[in-house]
This record gives structure tokens, C-alpha cells and sequence, in this order.
């Protein structure tokens, strides 16, 4: 059978959710199962902990600041590489099931007369998937745009409304069948307004089964993105009641965090979704409904297995699992995500090899830092592809699977970009200085402001982050350290894509007199001595 890859990702899932890393009552048996046969690398971090620019690094294998696609609906330019057009060339359908958040560069396709309808135009609009089923969530006025089969399946199963998707899927129940809004906190602990096998995440997962069983023959990319456990926390029974107050692990928050804040943290103290996190009755509330559709998802996982090893396609099909980003669940005093602690910026990430070659490294844990553009390239060497290294900016994972791991990554780097948001605007005088860089080097993690001090942790001595160390003058070495590895980075070469290195010191580095421009030269005589020194024979 053709190879495959069937690469899964969670929309809002932290890394510490699960029994595999170490979560004490969340049931994730499936989860775990493919860390036991592969291989958890422990220290993942996106490249943007928001969902929009996370995927398109995801999905380029390359930086924000490289693909700038910055911002939730911050359209991918047109021309930028993605998944799709690094497997293509190698025989490999590159398809969709779920979410992307993608937005296309619509004034881009219109200037190069690109028209959406015709199959190029249908791969760059979509990031380069090829649309088996686009499902990027819902909002309560009916999602316009969303071009999701979801709401026509609903309708067909006899849901009713304007808006199945919000007043079913993502709705609670009360006991006396009042419809609940899933945007009101308070009622996460209610069940969904729909059957557990009508909901979101399984729906997603028998679209994907039903791709894959048509396509048994082809050599594919599937990506499986569910848009759970994301907010609205609403989740189905019987999920919604299997877990309690008595499962929720301890919040991690201290009162020095509150004290004298650096004005990016002031700025997300005083955001609306931070104060409702602070409230032990939100967090009773949502975080056991997490913890739910988190084991929802793990069931479908279940579910995908039985499939792949039933239809003969588990030993040709690698596995991935992984998250766009985490949530803050009210851990230093906020919600959402956004900033570059790890319950934000690190992510679960679980490869499974089907491969001899990676038989040594199953059921192994790396510690070694690791970034969600590393996917791209594994992929691309996995189908058998040379990886373009002038282009794709992660490193291929494949010799760490076959434990042949080569020099740890020295720090890994997180981008956000403030501009859309108005409780941190005071910060920065226009949209071009709304910058965040997160440099960490596996100790010591630096937050570079634009326009105010870096913030800094000290992860060996302060696990839990509540120290920022930025303003004391005892680490200031480190800060130089950091901020020189930052600026090192930034002057890399990133936007060279169209010219690989191979192709510049082969084709390109050399005299131009060999094409015969005599530049530099005073007279014959010595143009005739220079020729004769670099004569071929």
C-alpha cells in the first residue's frame, strides 16, 4: 500500500491534558496508546500561541515573520508554500477534514487574475488542501461564509433553527429542555443540545473515515483538525458530567504575579476572559466540560485506530497528534491563551512511525526542544522528498523517530502580534510596533517587547513561571544572551525562497568573467593572464 500520513490536531488543547503527560484523572487511554508506540516529544512550542498564525506556520513550515500571516483572518499571501505544494510534486494528495483558519489572499488572486473557481485558485484560497470537509466553528449569527457540510448534516438529522451548529452542537440543555447559550461560562457544565453522535467531533471523524476508505489506494496527507475542546466548553452527554470539581488540578497562579506587573501582563489582567478565569465557579464550571471533550476526542481517536487497522492501512499510515496551542484556564490569572507561558505556547506533540527504522525509539519521551514548523519537513522526508531548506525552516523529526537525533535545537522561537488587540493597544503607538518575540533556550525564557523592558523566567529555579525576572539587574547577562540569540535569528535568512543554497554555490557563486564580463580588468594582457590562470584545463 501507498504511505500516508494522517496528522491529527486539537484546536486549544494544553500539553498537560492528557494521561501521557501526566494529567492525574483526565481519561486519555487512546491518546496514550500512540505515545506507546512512538515517540512524545515533550517540548513542543508553536510559533504563534494564537490559532490563525500557528497553523500557517503549521502548515508552511516556517515562521510568522516569514509567512505573515500574523493574526486570526490575516490572509496568507499568495505564493507562499504550503503542505500541499511540497507533496504534491511527490504523488501526495494533501487533503482537509476541519479547521484551518485560514483566510486567502483574496486582493492577491484578484491582481494576479487568479480566479477561486478554477483548481489552482481552489489550493491557494484553501492553504493548499484539497477540501474534504472545511469545519473552522461556528458563531451565534450563522457563520457566513463556512463552507462545512455540518449544518446540512444537522438539518438532515432533524435539527432545527436558523443555526443548528450553534443552537444544538454548541448549546447546552437545561433539565427542563431550555435551550443555554454555550458563550454563557456558567453553563459548561450543562450537556449539549445534541446527540453525543450528532456533535462536532465525531462528525469530523467519520468524514475523515469516509475519505480514507475511498482513497485506500492513494498515497495522502489527511489532515484531521478538530475545532474541540476550543471554546464554547459545551460538550454532549455523557461527556459533560464525567468529571467534577475533584478533578480539576490546582490553579497555577501566584499574588507576586499581581504585584507591580510588568503592562504587557496589567494589560491581560484587565481583559474581560482574564477576570472570569479568576472565579473559582467559572472554572468549576468549564474546566470538567474540557476535560470532557477532550475524552471525546480521545474516544474518536479509538475510533480512527479500529478503522486504519481494519481497513490494512496502520503499518503504511504515520500518526500525529498534536494542538494549535494551549489554555490558560485561569493559571496566572487569565483565560484564552495568547501569551508565552506553557500552558499556552507548549503543545502536545506524538508521532507514531509505522516504519522498521523507528522500532528502537517506540514508547520513548524527548526532551529536547522541538517546534511545531518541524512537521513540514518530516513530512516531506517521509514521502521521500529532498526538504528545501531555503524554504522550510523547521527540521525534519524522521532521525529522532529512527534515533539517529542530530544537535539539539539551541532555543526555540514563539511570535505574537498585539495589533488586533484593544486591551493591549495602549502599549504600542501604531500596528507596526505591536510585537512580541518569546526566545527560550529549555531554561530560560525571555518575552522581548517592543517599546518596553523583555520580560524574563527562570524555568530551572521557577517551573511555574510566576517570577518575572526582567527587570533585575543580576540577569541582565541572560537578557543579553536571549535578546543576541533573538536578533541572530531575525537577521537568518527568510525570505530567499525562490533559489535554494545548492543551487546559488553551484549555478550562481562564481566570477563573472566566466561569462565573459570583464569587470575589473586594466588592459589585454592582464584580461589574457587571468584567463589562462582559470583556464579549465
Amino acid at each position: 500500500m501507498p504511505k500516508k500520513i494522517l496528522f491529527i490536531m486539537c484546536d486549544q488543547l494544553r500539553f498537560d491534558y492528557l494521561g501521557c503527560t501526566g494529567h492525574p484523572s483526565i481519561k486519555t487511554p487512546n491518546i496514550d496508546a500512540l505515545a506507546a508506540r512512538g515517540v512524545r516529544f515533550d517540548r513542543t512550542y508553536v510559533q504563534s500561541p494564537i490559532c490563525g498564525p500557528s497553523r500557517m506556520s503549521f502548515y508552511t513550515g516556517r515562521y510568522v515573520r516569514s509567512h505573515g500571516s500574523t493574526w486570526n483572518s490575516y490572509p496568507l499571501r499568495v505564493g507562499e508554500m504550503t503542505l500541499g505544494d511540497h507533496l504534491r510534486p511527490l504523488g501526495v494528495r494533501t487533503v482537509l477534514c476541519g479547521k484551518t483558519h485560514m483566510r486567502a489572499d483574496l486582493e492577491g488572486m484578484e491582481r494576479l487574475g487568479i480566479d477561486m473557481s478554477s483548481d489552482i485558485g481552489a489550493l491557494v484560497a484553501e492553504c493548499g488542501f484539497e477540501v474534504w470537509d472545511r469545519s473552522d466553528g461556528v458563531v451565534p449569527d450563522g457563520a457566513a461564509g463556512n463552507p462545512s457540510k455540518y449544518k446540512d448534516h444537522l438539518r438532515a438529522r432533524g435539527y432545527g433553527g436558523e443555526n443548528p451548529w450553534h443552537s444544538a452542537a454548541n448549546s447546552g440543555k437545561s433539565d427542563d429542555g431550555e435551550i443555554l447559550s454555550g458563550w454563557l461560562l456558567k453553563h459548561a457544565a450543562e450537556p449539549a443540545a445534541i446527540a453525543e453522535e450528532d456533535s462536532e467531533t465525531p462528525y469530523t471523524t467519520t468524514r475523515a473515515i469516509e475519505f480514507m476508505e475511498q482513497a485506500k489506494d492513494d498515497s495522502w496527507c489527511l489532515h484531521l483538525s478538530y475545532i474541540k475542546p476550543h471554546w464554547p466548553y459545551i460538550v454532549p452527554a455523557p461527556y459533560h458530567d464525567m468529571y467534577s470539581e475533584r478533578d480539576i488540578i490546582s490553579v497555577k497562579r501566584s499574588d507576586a504575579e499581581l504585584k507591580d506587573p510588568h503592562p504587557l501582563m496589567a494589560g491581560y489582567y484587565g481583559y474581560r476572559y482574564s477576570h472570569a478565569f479568576r472565579r473559582d465557579d467559572v472554572r468549576n464550571a468549564v474546566i470538567p466540560a474540557y476535560m470532557g471533550l477532550i475524552t471525546q476526542i480521545d474516544d474518536q481517536i479509538g475510533r480512527l485506530m479500529t478503522y486504519l487497522k481494519q481497513s490494512g492501512q496502520l503499518d503504511e499510515t504515520l500518526i500525529v497528534f498534536t494542538s494549535d496551542h494551549g489554555d490558560y484556564l485561569g493559571d496566572h490569572w487569565m483565560g484564552e491563551k495568547e501569551l508565552f507561558h506553557d500552558q499556552s505556547a507548549r503543545i502536545p506533540m506524538i508521532i507514531v512511525d509505522p516504519s522498521e527504522g523507528a522500532d528502537a525509539t517506540r514508547g520513548q519521551v524527548i526532551t529536547d526542544l522541538t517546534e511545531a514548523i518541524d512537521l513540514a519537513p518530516t513530512f516531506v522526508e517521509f514521502f521521500g522528498g529532498k526538504v528545501p531548506d531555503h524554504i522550510l525552516e523547521g527540521r525534519s523529526l524522521l532521525p529522532s523517530l529512527h534515533g539517529n537525533a542530530g544537535p539539539a535545537r539551541e532555543y526555540v522561537i514563539s511570535e505574537y502580534d498585539y495589533s488586533s488587540r484593544p486591551h493591549l493597544r495602549h502599549l504600542s503607538p501604531d500596528a507596526k510596533s505591536c510585537l512580541l518575540t518569546m526566545v527560550f533556550d529549555g531554561r530560560w525564557k525571555m518575552i522581548w517587547v517592543e517599546g518596553h523592558r523583555p520580560m524574563l523566567y527562570d524555568l530551572e529555579t521557577d517551573p511555574d513561571e510566576f517570577n518575572d525576572l526582567g527587570a533585575d539587574e543580576n540577569h541582565s547577562a541572560e537578557i543579553m544572551r536571549l535578546s543576541n540569540a533573538m536578533f541572530d535569528w531575525a537577521r537568518r535568512q527568510h525570505n530567499r525562497v525562490t533559489l535554494s543554497d545548492e543551487k546559488i554555490d553551484n549555478d550562481m557563486c562564481h566570477d563573472d568573467a566566466v561569462e565573459g564580463v570583464y569587470l575589473g580588468f586594466w588592459d589585454e594582457d592582464e584580461l589574457a593572464a587571468w584567463k589562462a590562470d582559470n583556464s579549465p584545463d
